[in-house]
């Protein structure tokens, strides 16, 4: 499962619609380690002990598929640059995430030795969109699938009620029941036909959690309406309730469409509505509920606060809560948490440059710093909050311990190299290629500091295999996307001199 002994791609085609061919996802050879210099010109050959070897998982969409708050048929307008921070609002292969997540934690615990150290994982680091709609149902069946236990992808009433039904109104959604002709997935683009997926999706399943400890992170899904929009009274309302919206409210206006579902997403419900069963269990929770439900399952890193400070060995972890109050899909980095995140990065460094640019001695003991945040630099851009990207980066240029800034929230595997350290993003495991990462720390013999970036495929059992050749299949999201990266983005030696 490690994709420096095989990795995967595109197969040949399956079936084929009127638009573009359903391929299968096959092995290839495996992907070899790219060594980056741009911060440091030195000999990569591993010299010593590792110094932390970590796993990466972000943006897994635990998905209440069935959820009457959800709007589906936002997806009819795709094509309309005017929506795009709307989409995606329905994925063919949402049903099936929870089983994705299982192989995921069976293929993390799997891993006995990284690929460039021999070193075994340590800690798994989880960087935000666990859930998909700031639903509790989707909570418990997250802590489940990650610590272990029953998870039950079924809400309301028993066996699948959405909007791929055969007999729900619409084109746009993959109906794996149905026929040919049924839905543009099929027609169009060569999806195969699965009669009775859908029920076995909605099956109670068992996840072995994992067998590593890890830490939790804040992400915009799970303080916002899929994402994007202020969960007001009125929608709170309606995800417990029985009225289900199936077509747009009347006089849309597209150029405030953005705007409209951020401050109200309860305006989408005064369309076309159907009925479907209610469930108490799909509340709304607030920041408090994310983080005290986290404490009470053993922690996660998190204590009384949604951003907080984890040391593991010579590692100190901060993890970042970058989540917009007011709502959009991107971050912001309010000022109050800038000053914690000095203080904090003052109690691991020995020497660090101040504000005015000179060097402060101190009697700390040096660790190596990692960040975690769900947003990256470049999606810390939220209008609506505070717009403090740039004050956050040369706050960590200021601090020569931060080696490696960890997020997620775009999809797609990217890394960048920053002035003093590197920021690494990582795909989801909701949309193709359905990857996480391995991440070592070590010293090399030309004297640098390495981090070593190993992409991790889950193994694919069951149900789990089917996910991810569906999210293959998905136009502009799959094979042919750039979600997998290129391969300075995914298997990786990053060089940066010492810091200590």
């Amino acid at each position: 499962m490690l994709t420096s002994e095989r990795r995967l791609g595109a197969g040949p085609a399956i079936r084929t619609g009127t638009q573009a061919a359903y391929r299968g996802v096959v092995e290839l050879p495996g992907e070899p380690h790219l060594v980056r210099k741009e911060l440091f010109d030195a000999d990569a050959t591993r010299a010593g002990e590792a110094i932390a070897c970590l796993v990466h998982i972000t943006d897994l969409h635990v998905t209440d598929a069935e959820s009457p708050a959800r709007f589906e048929f936002v997806n009819a307008y795709w094509q309309d640059p005017r929506f795009r921070e709307l989409l995606t609002m329905q994925r063919p292969q949402e049903t099936l995430n929870a089983h994705a997540i299982t192989a995921l934690v069976r293929s993390i615990n799997a891993i006995e030795t990284a690929p460039l150290t021999g070193a075994g994982p340590q800690l798994v680091l989880m960087t935000g969109d666990a859930i998909d709609n700031a639903q509790r149902n989707e909570l418990t069946n997250f802590l489940a699938l990650l610590d272990g236990g029953a998870v039950r992808p079924d809400s309301g009433a028993s066996g699948y009620d959405g909007v791929q039904r055969v007999e729900w109104p619409g084109e746009i959604y993959w109906k794996p029941d149905g026929l040919p002709a049924g839905d543009i997935f099929q027609s169009a683009l060569g999806f195969p036909s699965h009669p009775g997926l859908l029920d076995e999706a909605m099956q109670p399943l068992q996840s072995e959690g994992l067998r590593l400890p890890w830490l939790g992170c804040y992400g915009n899904h799970e303080l916002v309406c899929q994402g994007v929009g202020v969960v007001t009274p009125q929608l709170a309302k309606a995800m417990t309730g029985s009225w289900k919206p199936v077509g747009p409210p009347p006089d849309l206006d597209p150029d405030r469409a953005i705007e409209l579902f951020t401050d109200h997403p309860e305006a989408y419900m005064t369309g076309e509505v159907t009925e479907v069963p209610p469930d108490p269990e799909r509340r709304s929770i607030a920041r408090e509920e994310f983080v005290e439900a986290h404490v009470r399952a053993g922690g996660h890193g998190f204590t009384d606060s949604s951003y907080y400070v984890y040391d593991e060995g010579q590692v100190r972890c901060i993890t970042l809560d970058t989540v917009c109050d007011a709502g959009g899909a991107d971050g912001t980095i309010v000022a109050r948490q800038l000053h914690w995140l000095e203080r904090r990065l003052e109690e691991v460094h020995s020497s660090f440059r101040s504000r005015d640019g000179g060097m402060v001695r101190t009697r700390n003991q040096d660790r190596y710093v990692v960040v975690l945040s769900h947003h990256g630099s470049a999606t810390l851009s939220n209008p609506r909050g505070e717009q403090r990207a740039d004050e956050l980066l040369d706050l960590l240029h200021r601090f020569g311990n931060v080696v490696l800034w960890l997020n997620g929230h775009i999809h797609m595997n990217r890394i960048t190299a920053h002035e003093t350290f590197w920021e690494v993003t990582t795909a989801s495991i909701v949309d193709w290629p359905s990857q996480s990462r391995v991440v070592e720390l070590y010293v090399t013999a030309g004297g640098a500091l390495a981090i070593g970036c190993t992409m991790l495929d889950h193994d694919g059992a069951d149900l789990a295999g089917l996910h991810r050749e569906l999210a293959a299949n998905v136009s502009f999201r799959g094979f042919d996307s750039i979600a997998a990266g290129d391969p300075e983005d995914r298997n990786v030696v990053l060089l940066l001199p010492r810091p200590f």
